[in-house]
């Protein structure tokens, strides 16, 4: 998906941005700009009743949707900014590609200004000379970030460390002290974790800590569950993918299950973990990325968070709701749908790595290989890009 980024309205930004266009090409349904919008595209505020309909004077499907999930758009057009405010967004090493696609954008100014960094220039050993001008590089432009949105920062972990715990934790401390350092409180910051289990465990560590962790790649209930116990602050699971695999793999279990019960294994599974999460009073927000269409968004009402391509909202915005509606706006997942959900004793296990591995079928281990297969590759292209053009003219 192609994706062009303009320079916002100039009360988004600070002065020391540059207004300039920015494009550059999002091949990924985990967004590389994830905004949330409220007006346009109204915050979700869950309903805490037991009530599952629509009230019928909401005109548009998008505000009755909005009534239950909060939508998120998953690209940003920056003209849109007075129609769509932001009020979150996601820092990765795609989005430092898209920056670095042009020679003048919004953000190159945080990227250049990690280039000129006194503390990493001095480093002898390229590969850490660089992977601290990729941590500079990051916070700046998360920093740019926390000045337009009034909501949570999320940032990319590099996906080299998601089968090393501890070095997981090393680095967002590391981004935490960079981010201090440009007085972006804590409270402010999401990290992005790959749900391996050394990753979730990370997460568990650093949730201790009161960080606030954002576990991703997650494919399979087993997965869902430890990132629960864990206390991820964000779950995020991608619909379409899996269910993109089990049109063109068979083999797994848990997706076979589901379609023998008629189900669409991708909206099963976030079904079954916002159950297991609102079911034992885990305190996870669930994400659904990677919908395809209007449909998947109605079947997933009451989950906390739904990513969604702008064409399929911006239907949604011009379809009015009606009595006749060929699908109804009516809470699909909700606490008290949680509470009458029957879990098997294995699902209720006290996960752990060997249990996690076993209960992993082949979609799982598939996806979650290429996704962190596809941001390992995104940051090395970063890491050359930088090479190429340090050190800047000013250094």
């Amino acid at each position: 998906m192609s994706v062009t980024l303009k320079s916002p309205p100039s009360s988004f930004l600070s002065s020391s941005l540059p207004k300039s266009r920015l494009g550059f090409a999002n091949g990924s349904s985990s967004s590389t700009l994830l905004f949330k919008f409220n007006r346009s595209f109204p915050v979700l505020r869950a309903s805490s009743g037991s009530s599952s309909s629509v009230d019928t004077g909401l005109s548009t499907e998008l505000d009755a949707v909005s009534t239950f999930s909060e939508i998120v758009p998953d690209t940003v057009i920056f003209d849109d900014f007075e129609k769509f405010p932001p009020t979150a967004a996601t820092v990765s090493s795609s989005l430092l590609l898209g920056i670095l696609s042009l020679p003048d954008t919004i953000f190159r100014n945080a990227v250049d200004m990690a280039l000129a960094d006194s503390t990493c220039s001095p480093l002898d050993n390229p590969e850490l000379r660089l992977s601290c001008f990729v941590n500079k590089a990051l916070v700046n432009v998360g920093g740019d970030l926390a000045k337009l949105v009034p909501g949570r920062v999320s940032t990319e972990v590099d996906a080299c460390l998601a089968y090393d715990t501890h070095g997981i934790i090393r680095r967002v401390h590391d981004l935490l002290r960079l981010y201090d350092e440009i007085a972006v409180p804590p409270e402010r910051l999401l990290f992005k974790i790959p749900s391996t289990w050394q990753g979730i465990e990370a997460s568990r560590l650093l949730e201790s800590e009161g960080i606030q962790t954002h576990l991703t790649f997650v494919y399979s209930f087993a997965q869902a569950a430890a990132a629960a116990q864990a206390g991820a602050s964000v779950i995020q699971i991608f619909v379409g993918r899996v269910r993109d695999w089990a049109r063109s793999h068979s083999g797994d279990p848990e997706i076979e299950a589901a379609i023998q019960r008629g189900e669409d294994p991708g909206l099963a599974l976030v079904t079954k973990a916002y159950n297991y999460i609102h079911k034992y009073g885990h305190k996870s927000k669930l994400m659904a990325a990677a919908v395809r269409n209007k449909q998947d968004i109605f079947s997933l009402l009451g989950v906390d968070y739904i990513i969604a391509p702008l064409k399929v909202l911006q239907s949604l915005k011009e379809s009015i709701t009606s009595p006749d509606e060929k699908y109804s706006c009516v809470r699909r997942l909700s606490p008290q749908s949680a509470a009458r959900y029957e879990f098997t004793a294995e699902e209720l296990t006290k996960w752990d790595q060997l249990s996690l591995a076993s209960a992993m079928g082949p979609a799982s281990v598939e996806l979650l290989a290429a996704g962190l297969d596809g941001y390992i590759n995104q940051a090395k292209r970063v890491e050359e890009l930088l090479d190429k053009i340090w050190p800047p003219p000013n250094v």
